[in-house]
């Protein structure tokens, strides 16, 4: 079984001089604020460009410094404390969902081990045989704060959104953490340099294109980022979760957001995308370009394309309701990503018994074609069941039940609407025409007596 699977070598980590773990430590939130910084201009830009507008053009050369005149402007307003709320749980939820934010971050690679000022040291400030678990557990962490800041607002939209945010990572982490899952099948290692090494050959993105597609929506999901952040949404919860927050604390839950979403980012790299290698063709013919400091490039280059996919999703698609988007993640993401998960694990089986790669294939399509089969059946059973039975007749819909005009609901219709007189008839009637009753009385008396 450990034929296909990379080796676990951790001997590198834990023999830095302590200077060196501080200046990997500086580096690793350096990239984060720095990132951060130019992900909210270039979203702004973007979207921006996509609504044929300007964008942010007075900060500095092109904008560049708005994020940043932000910050400062938020720093500078005046830090309101609502009556109602439970002081101490308020001060700190902002804090509880930043700072898990930036831990994420300690186990990811950005490039292979490179010498800085005559030590080798891998770029990577540590890693953990449980490296990916780490993740998921301070990843789960952070919706802490979110959820905190709602209940202790002592407002009920601020509660409403907590409480969709909590809802919101129990649904989509189960789909996440069956996606990762896959990646340790095949890398047999929750190790992140360990991962990236078994992507030498071929990224996931390859060999598991259904749970990469998974970890995307799964990750915009976690992030409650558009078209899926209903913990904030402002057109039935005026701001959600942070509604009663202002000044530090409140730029504090936009950059958990934003960080979060670099985090993200540079998971799905790491899993997925080859982490810090280079992309095929140049890998192909630059040998270089996975040594020394080159792979750091490749690194940033795929954050900042999985930052411009939230960026492109948030200004082309349009918030979900929210029962859809628990669909989703119930109806949808879990048991796709179960199934996915029990057909990778076979396939690994077979080949850890050195099935050839075409009984493999032919073991699967079978598979697939028994389910196939065995659903159209019970659809075809299923159908014959609705026809046998009588559509029950629907009850009266009567629109001012309530007291005031309602809509009617799927399946209920209006009653019938009294046909109105036309114009003609309504001036016949009232100018004392042919049609009156008095008029047809006289001139059936002068019928008979003529």
């Amino acid at each position: 079984m450990s034929q296909y699977f990379a080796a676990e070598d951790l001997s590198l980590f834990g023999q830095d001089p302590w200077w060196l773990v501080a200046l990997k430590a500086v580096f690793c939130f350096a990239f984060l604020m720095l990132t951060v910084l130019f992900a909210i201009v270039w979203e702004r830009k973007v979207v921006a460009w996509m609504q044929l507008r300007i964008g942010p053009n007075r900060n500095g050369p092109w904008g560049l410094l708005q994020s940043l005149a932000d910050g400062v402007k938020l720093m500078l307003k005046e830090d309101v404390v609502v009556k109602r709320a439970d002081k101490v749980v308020y001060v700190l939820a902002p804090v509880v969902a930043a700072i898990p934010a930036f831990m994420a971050i300690a186990v990811i690679p950005f490039g292979p081990t490179v010498s800085i000022f005559g030590h080798r040291t891998a770029l990577q400030l540590t890693d953990l045989p449980i490296a990916m678990l780490y993740i998921l557990a301070v990843a789960s962490v952070g919706i802490y704060g979110i959820v905190l800041a709602g209940w202790s607002s002592g407002s009920t939209y601020p509660l409403l959104g907590g409480l969709r945010s909590c809802a919101q990572m129990i649904s989509y982490e189960i789909a996440m953490g069956a996606a990762f899952a896959s990646v340790f099948l095949y890398s047999g290692s929750m190790s992140t340099s360990a991962i990236v090494e078994a992507q030498a050959d071929r990224w996931y993105i390859v060999l598991l294109p259904l749970s990469f597609v998974i970890y995307i929506v799964t990750m915009v999901g976690e992030t409650n980022r558009a078209p899926f952040d209903m913990p904030e949404s402002e057109g039935d919860l005026v701001g959600g979760f942070n509604t009663e927050y202002s000044s530090i604390k409140f730029a504090m839950f936009m950059l958990a957001e934003y960080v979060n979403m670099v985090t993200v980012s540079a998971v799905a790299t790491t899993l997925f995308l080859g982490g810090w290698r280079a992309p095929w063709p140049v890998s192909t013919f630059w040998e270089g370009a996975n040594q020394g400091w080159w792979p750091m490039l490749w690194f940033v280059l795929k954050v900042q394309l999985l930052l411009f996919f939230f960026i492109w999703l948030r200004g082309s698609l349009p918030r979900v309701r929210y029962d859809q988007l628990m669909k989703l993640g119930w109806k949808v993401l879990i048991p796709v990503s179960v199934v996915w998960l029990m057909l990778v694990a076979t396939v690994r089986t077979l080949r850890n018994e050195n099935y050839d790669f075409t009984e493999i294939a032919l073991y699967v399509a079978a598979a697939i074609l028994i389910v196939l089969v065995l659903s159209f059946v019970a659809d075809m059973f299923r159908d014959r069941r609705e026809v046998a039975e009588e559509p029950a007749e629907p009850p009266a819909f009567d629109p001012m039940a309530g007291g005031f005009p309602v809509p009617p609901l799927p399946g209920q219709t209006l009653p019938p609407v009294p046909r109105r007189r036309s114009r003609r008839e309504r001036e016949l009637i009232v100018s004392g025409g042919a049609d009156t009753d008095s008029d047809g009385k006289s001139s059936g008396r002068e019928a008979s007596d003529g």
